[in-house]
């Protein structure tokens, strides 16, 4: 694949065009959607008008930046126009009226948005089968999952579907596709990219980053998607760096290696082929050091409480009255009515207890509102994010706050006190990215426990804040890639862009 800098300067010279560019990937999406599933939505009349203006702008040389890159968007980030259905049946014909920050800051440099990119519903999940478009399928072998929730987003890139993607990142969603797919996905520091637009999951743990087939071109869309936004007070007024620039830095660095990332439950042939590549990188100069991160054995209880009281608060707005799917109000009265009249028939012939029983459920009847409410959020929401609401609603109650939540964000901030810790000493933490290559599809649905475990290694740098890249290590005996993963500190982008080529560098 060839990379966006060498795309522009074909462009520039003329010896390519972005409408025959653009043609070739809406080709490859009709060809190998049907099979992977990738992209929900596509316009193919709207991507020829827009590779059309954009062309013009490079024949007279007031091009944007990013001209040349054709982008998929993850279907819980908002373009103006365009239905954002979250993959759940609650949003399946909203449609936004606005654009989201990273949309906006990338259509200012001329990026082509050609489709919207499937994942698991409200981002919750690790393989993308929890979703109203069907589940997306491995580009690699379409027997198994790309991994999740932005799993459409990167199986677009590895299917030759678009040359870059936007993902959010709430636990690994970003890294572990990257890992199953074979490419280059980046989870920047908390705030360094704009939310604004983006629809939430877990509001302390989501990040917007890009997918790419080359750390280069993710170093070149961060930075077109980086800086502070007056719509997200959460985004930081921290100096935008050259990122681009970390690619081609040779610097050694000194990387940690957490004796708790390559324990039990690793896969061996991942285990052998990243010592391997480590050993390498020590050969070629970088420093490995051995560190500890003593409370990684707490990362995925942690985060699934704390995530999931996140939530159950955001998810609350999705009601059917103000916007989203509503039950059939007739329905909900008929419903009501028939079962007034079966308790007033259970009532006539009850005695004792049982009458008592049978008038206080009466009296606690919903009202036609209320049970409004509930048929619209039985009917939008599917079972995970049912899971995760039931979850979230249970350790935010009052009482099992203290006992769950509050004593799950103090153990956020022990964990990220290890992180400090070892910054302190080291540029980078390498790891896998996931325990394993890609699983089948329909193996672990019916075991959330398992399928949580699968976002093991990456948990934590959302607990942290801090940054995290998945870079393509190699492939599997069983012809699946698996990748690698850096972690460096908050706003610390440039070091796991170094550390990412430099892996590149090894595989040539």
């Amino acid at each position: 694949m060839k990379n966006l800098l060498s795309i522009q300067d074909e462009l520039s010279s003329g010896s390519l065009r972005l409408p025959n560019i653009v043609e070739q990937y809406i080709n490859t999406i009709e060809e190998k959607n049907g099979t992977v599933n990738a992209i929900v939505s596509m316009d193919a009349d709207h991507a020829r008008k827009q590779a059309a203006n954009i062309q013009k702008k490079i024949d007279n040389g007031t091009a944007g930046q990013l001209a040349g890159s054709i982008v998929a968007v993850k279907d819980l980030i908002c373009e103006k126009g365009k239905k954002v259905t979250c993959s759940s049946n609650i949003l399946r014909n909203f449609e936004s009226v606005y654009d989201a920050t990273v949309i906006e800051k990338l259509a200012a440099e001329d990026a082509l948005f050609i489709g919207r990119a499937n994942m698991d519903e409200f981002a919750m999940g690790s393989s993308n089968e929890n979703t109203i478009h069907g589940p997306a399928t491995n580009p690699h072998n379409s027997e198994y999952v790309t991994g999740g929730s932005s799993g459409g987003s990167a199986a677009s890139v590895a299917a030759g579907m678009c040359n870059f993607s936007l993902g959010s990142d709430t636990g690994g969603s970003i890294r572990q596709p990257a890992s199953y797919c074979g490419v280059v996905g980046l989870k920047p520091t908390y705030g360094r990219v704009s939310r604004h637009g983006l629809v939430a999951f877990a509001s302390s743990f989501d990040c917007i980053g890009p997918f790419a087939n080359s750390v280069e071109d993710a170093a070149v869309m961060l930075e077109f998607l980086s800086g502070q936004d007056p719509m997200d007070q959460s985004s930081s007024d921290r100096p935008i760096d050259t990122y681009r620039n970390a690619v081609g830095n040779d610097e050694k660095l000194t990387i940690g290696v957490p004796n708790e990332y390559f324990g039990e439950g690793l896969d061996e042939e991942i285990r052998t082929k990243i010592e391997e590549q480590l050993k390498q990188l020590e050969a070629a100069g970088h420093k490995i050091k051995s560190i500890n991160l003593p409370h990684t054995d707490y990362a995925i209880a942690t985060y699934y409480i704390l995530a999931t009281a996140e939530a159950s608060s955001n998810l609350a707005r999705y009601d059917g009255i103000r916007y989203g799917h509503r039950a059939d109000f007739e329905e909900v009265e008929e419903e009501l009515k028939n079962e007034q009249i079966a308790l007033e028939k259970r009532l006539k012939a009850a005695t004792g207890e049982e009458h008592q029983q049978l008038l206080e459920k009466i009296e606690k009847a919903d009202s036609p509102l209320i049970r409004l409410y509930k048929n619209s959020r039985t009917e939008g929401f599917g079972k995970e994010v049912k899971r995760r609401i039931l979850l979230g609603t249970y350790v935010l109650s009052a009482g099992y706050y203290d006992a769950y939540y509050a004593k799950a964000q103090k153990v956020r901030r022990l964990i990220k006190e290890d992180f400090n810790k070892a910054f302190a000493d080291v540029d980078v933490i390498v790891s896998p990215t996931a325990p394993t290559t890609a699983f089948k599809l329909g193996s672990n649905q019916d075991d959330p426990v398992q399928m949580y475990l699968n976002d093991i290694y990456t948990i934590s740098a959302n607990l942290a804040g801090i940054c995290g890249i998945s870079v393509p290590a190699g492939s599997h005996s069983n012809g699946l890639p698996f990748g690698i993963q850096f972690m460096a500190d908050s706003f610390k982008e440039q070091n796991i862009l170094r550390a990412g080529r430099a892996i590149e560098n090894l595989q040539g």
